[in-house]
């Protein structure tokens, strides 16, 4: 087997720009009792996989190509969701780096009888380019525009320099413990 840096090519191209509407997706799913654990509440995992399959596809959709989850940095579970209900899974852009992106994902529950809806979880996701090699690849920019993406694109800047300051930490730890 071949070294990851040894099959890895420097890539210098710029691709175009995309605005976050662009990839952004919504999907739904109704929840079945095969979801739910003995309580009737839908298993956090259920809800972590559609999360992490809905930021993917915003992710793909972005770069036109392969991306993988690199980290879920925050997941709120805010309300439970119940067997019978409509999930929605809203997942957008926030932030793209050089190879990186970070998906912002609402998950909402609908209950269809009463037609009452509920913000249930959010969740921010990373994810990196991929080429055709499984290398990293640049990511097409993301055009900000609008109150909203401006806003968005601000928090997400400060959470993408939490996380640095954090991985920095756990690094200096580990080498104290050493």
């Amino acid at each position: 087997m071949t070294d990851t840096a040894d099959t890895c090519q420097n890539h210098n191209d710029e691709p175009q720009g995309k605005t976050p509407e662009e990839s952004a997706v919504i999907m739904t799913h109704q929840v079945l009792p095969s979801d739910a654990n003995p309580a009737g509440n839908v298993h956090g995992g259920v809800i972590l996989k559609h999360i992490d399959t809905a930021a993917g596809v915003v992710a793909m959709r972005h770069v036109r190509g392969w991306a993988v989850t690199a980290s879920i940095d925050r997941m709120d579970f805010l309300k439970p969701v119940y067997v019978g209900e409509l999930v929605t899974i809203k997942a957008s852009l926030n932030l793209v780096g050089r190879t990186s992106m970070e998906v912002g994902v609402r998950v909402e529950a609908e209950n269809l009888l009463t037609g009452e809806v509920r913000h249930t979880n959010s969740a921010y996701l990373t994810f990196v380019a991929l080429d055709g090699l499984g290398c990293p690849r640049p990511a097409p920019p993301l055009l900000i525009k609008g109150d909203v993406a401006e806003r968005r694109h601000r928090q997400a800047l400060r959470r993408r320099e939490l996380r640095r300051q954090a991985i920095a930490e756990e690094r200096a730890g580990d080498q104290t413990r050493a």
